[in-house]
């Protein structure tokens, strides 16, 4: 199975804090030594990214279609070798919906979490399938959440969007299954972070959560080994209940539908 240790070029979005920037310096510090490029909205913790020896390019994925276009066609010229992105980009907001909802709100999430990463990766597949058919193995990994699976009331519009972000790649994996562009989803639990911050819950959540290094340690290892889902603790024990026959179905599905 190919790995993360074959690319030669990454990009993590989201890479200026938690899950994303952890990525981001593991990646950079494997044998292999490919080139990174941390892309996220706050430049001062990009300038310190930059103190690490990574590429760094500032990017608000909460934006429109042609700026997001534009954004990969001169990513794409920059690192012509670019074979790798992360899409750890991701807001989190909680709603109750018997009160006033902020639709603005829940839209930008809709939007970050889920239509620009498919948006991206549309725009970046052109580039990947090129590269794969002269022999590089590519690889799209998205982050999930074990939300995805499970949902949490409290962050009720959150799950829905990486609900959809996860049938999107068991889709996308099934299409992808004849060329050399790999799809490995990364689907954490409760994870040390400061997603929580502006809803005051850090404190309780602190209690249960995952340590960032401990989970950084576990999904590096996953990707190393080109695991097409990459997951622990409950979000682990909650693929292996209620989702880990889907890919199998979808692509009996594909098969079907090939023969109409």
């Amino acid at each position: 199975m190919p790995s993360i240790d074959e690319s030669k070029c990454v990009l993590v979005t989201g890479a200026t804090a938690g899950i994303g920037r952890a990525l981001a310096l593991s990646i950079a510090g494997l044998p292999s030594n490919p080139k990174v490029v941390a892309a996220g909205r706050r430049m001062d913790r990009l300038g310190e990214l930059a103190q690490s020896n990574l590429d760094t390019v500032q990017i608000d994925l909460d934006t429109d279609i042609d700026s997001l276009k534009k954004f990969v066609e001169d990513l794409v010229h920059k690192y012509p070798d670019l074979d790798t992105v992360v899409l750890c980009a991701g807001v989190q907001h909680e709603f109750d919906f018997k009160g006033e909802v902020n639709l603005a709100k829940l839209t930008s999430e809709i939007n970050i979490n889920y239509t620009s990463i498919v948006a991206f990766i549309s725009f970046i597949m052109p580039h990947f399938l090129k590269l794969a058919a002269q022999g590089q193995p590519c690889f799209i990994v998205p982050v999930t959440s074990g939300l995805g699976i499970v949902p949490a009331p409290s962050v009720l519009n959150y799950a829905a969007s990486k609900a959809a972000l996860r049938s999107f790649s068991t889709s996308l994996r099934v299409q992808l299954r004849e060329t050399n562009v790999h799809i490995l989803e990364i689907i954490p639990p409760l994870v040390e972070s400061e997603l929580h911050d502006a809803y005051d819950t850090t404190e309780k959540l602190s209690r249960f959560w995952m340590p960032l290094d401990e989970y950084t340690k576990i999904t590096l290892e996953g990707l190393r080994r080109g695991d097409p889902y990459i997951s622990a603790g409950a979000s682990e024990d909650a693929f292996r209940r209620f989702e880990v026959e889907k890919y199998e179905l979808a692509e009996a599905f594909q098969r079907h539908r090939e023969t109409w």
